[in-house]
């Protein structure tokens, strides 16, 4: 693997982006323009997912980035429940609710795949690379 230098190259933090942008973008136009609590908390959360992959990332510790990365999955999972919400109250059309949650779902593989990694990795990170 390739040594990454900036929380903005991980594929994660990526997708994360693309998907706060597109939910983002789709509740800024669509049905869900009255339902202001359930805007924000969609919201929130696919942010928290995007935010916590950066800031563990900016840890510098491989333990404390792996513990980010678990909240960001727990967000993702939190706009995945809101996404039926969504759907359940007609604001998202089936075939808009499988695109975003498949989005959302392929985020939660790799983000899971990613902390399985980093657990087996030997990489302490760099606040601790010095250290025995």
């Amino acid at each position: 693997m390739a040594t990454i230098t900036k929380f903005e190259e991980l594929e994660i933090w990526q997708k994360a982006r693309v998907l706060l942008k597109e939910v983002f973008e789709y509740i800024e136009q669509g049905n869900f323009k009255r339902d202001f609590k359930l805007i924000e908390q969609i919201n929130a959360a696919s942010g928290s997912s995007m935010d916590n992959v950066a800031e563990g990332f900016e840890r510098g510790s491989k333990l404390e980035f792996i513990n980010f990365l678990t909240i960001s999955k727990g967000s993702i999972g939190e706009v995945k429940s809101q996404l039926y919400r969504a759907f359940d109250r007609k604001y998202l059309s089936q075939e808009q609710f499988d695109y975003f949650y498949s989005k959302a779902d392929e985020l939660t593989k790799k983000t899971a795949s990613f902390i399985s990694y980093l657990n087996r990795s030997q990489f302490k990170g760099q606040k601790f690379k010095n250290r025995v």
